[in-house]
C-alpha cells in the first residue's frame, strides 16, 4: 500500500509541478479531490460487498460511474493536453456536467456487459446487471438488453450535451473518445483484461499495421 500510495503521490505531483511550471496553475487541490473521490466510490462498492449489499441499478449507477475512472480519465486528459487552462472551464468539469457523467456511465456499462463474469467469480461488487436481476427478478438475457438499452440512451443524452451545446469548446471531442475506446474495447466481451482475438487484430490495424496510402486507393476502387 506504502509503494502504491507513494507512486500514486509522484505521478501526481509531477503533473502538477509540470503545469505550475508552465502555466503557473496550481492543480495539486484539484487532484486530491479527484482520486479521494475515486477512493470514496470504492470504499462503498467494497461495503456492498462484504455486506452482501444489492443496490438498486440507479443507486449502483450513482457511483459506478466514478468507480470505474472516467472522471480522473477524463480530468488527467484535460490536465495534459489544455494550455493554457481555463479556471472557468474546470469548475464547470469539477460539477461533473454532462461531458464527464455521460461518457464514464457508457464506460461503466459496456464494461459490464464485456467483464461481469470473470469479475463476480473472481469477487467483486455486483455489477448493473446483478443489480437489474435482483431489482427486477429478470433474466440475465433481459438484464443485458436492458444495460444495452441504457447505452444507447446514454449516447444520445452525450451527443446532444456535448455535440450542440459545446460545454467546454476543445475537449469535447476527448470526452466523446472515451466512449467510443469503450464500445470498441468492449464489443466482444473483455477486451481489456483477457483481449478477444477480433479487439487484437483491430489494435494491431490501427497502431502496428495501419492501412498505407496505396491500400486505401485499392479499397476506394
Amino acid at each position: 500500500m506504502r509503494i502504491c500510495f507513494l507512486a500514486l503521490f509522484n505521478s501526481a505531483n509531477e503533473l502538477a509541478y509540470d503545469i505550475l511550471r508552465d502555466q503557473g496553475h496550481n492543480i495539486i487541490s484539484n487532484l486530491r479531490n479527484l482520486w479521494a473521490e475515486l477512493c470514496r466510490a470504492y470504499y462503498l462498492e467494497a461495503k456492498w460487498y462484504h455486506n452482501g449489499y444489492f443496490p438498486s441499478i440507479n443507486e449502483y449507477l450513482n457511483i459506478a460511474w466514478v468507480s470505474i475512472s472516467g472522471p480522473v480519465v477524463l480530468f488527467y486528459a484535460y490536465f495534459s493536453s489544455t494550455n493554457p487552462i481555463n479556471k472557468k472551464e474546470l469548475q464547470n468539469l469539477e460539477q461533473y456536467s454532462c461531458i464527464i457523467r455521460w461518457p464514464s456511465i457508457v464506460l461503466r456499462l459496456t464494461d459490464d456487459l464485456g467483464t461481469t463474469k470473470d469479475e463476480i467469480k473472481k469477487g467483486d461488487v455486483p455489477k448493473s446487471i446483478q443489480c437489474y436481476m435482483h431489482e427486477t427478478s429478470c433474466s440475465e438475457e433481459d438484464a443485458r438488453e436492458y444495460v444495452k438499452h441504457l447505452i444507447d440512451v446514454t449516447l444520445k443524452r452525450m451527443n446532444k450535451d456535448i455535440l450542440l451545446e459545446n460545454p467546454v469548446k476543445d475537449f469535447s471531442a476527448t470526452a466523446m473518445n472515451l466512449a467510443r475506446i469503450a464500445l470498441c474495447m468492449y464489443q466482444f466481451g473483455d477486451g481489456f483484461g483477457v483481449p478477444h482475438p477480433e479487439t487484437k487484430k483491430n489494435l494491431v490495424s490501427l497502431i502496428v499495421k495501419p492501412i498505407t496510402m496505396s491500400e486505401h486507393r485499392q479499397l476506394l476502387i
